[in-house]
């Protein structure tokens, strides 16, 4: 891994880990204490995502980020927003899933080609990393305690 693709990817699985936690937590009572720091968890992974792509700002408006490249990487579910690293050397978006789950869009990607590793998963939750030359892409997916599902998909060039 480039020590740029480093720079990015250390913050932004911590972050990832942030959003997934409460959906990887199996006990109600464990779920209703996380329920409680999920807001600021994801405001401070929203920062640790900003700080990754070198300050740029992840937006909530529905839109692709500028220069994702759409082609080479399959979305499942609805587009929340993304941001872009400077330089276009990588991205994050964030999708809801209507009943789609980590195997949709596990699934999506190695269909188009992707090499899976360090996957892991279930019905509500899961993450891993997929490399389809000049891409590298970390999808988790987490279901929060209403049930929304959402998938973050950062991407990485080089």
């Amino acid at each position: 891994m480039t020590s740029s693709r480093f720079r990015i990817a250390r913050p932004l699985s911590i972050a990832l880990l942030i959003f997934a936690a409460p959906a990887m937590v199996g006990c109600s009572v464990a779920e209703n204490m996380v329920d409680g720091v999920v807001s600021e968890a994801k405001d401070q992974a929203g920062d640790a995502v900003s700080e990754a792509l070198g300050g740029a700002g992840v937006s909530t408006d529905g839109e692709l980020p500028a220069g994702f490249p759409s082609d080479a990487i399959p979305l499942v579910g609805e587009v929340q927003g993304g941001g872009t690293a400077p330089g276009s050397t990588g991205w994050v978006v964030v999708t809801t899933l209507t009943g789609d789950d980590f195997a949709s869009a596990q699934a999506a990607l190695e269909g188009a080609g992707y090499v899976p590793s360090a996957v892991d998963g279930d019905a509500d939750s899961g993450f891993g990393t997929f490399t389809l030359a000049p891409y590298t892409v970390v999808l988790t997916v987490a279901t929060d305690g209403a049930g929304v599902s959402t998938a973050t998909y950062v991407v990485t060039a080089g």
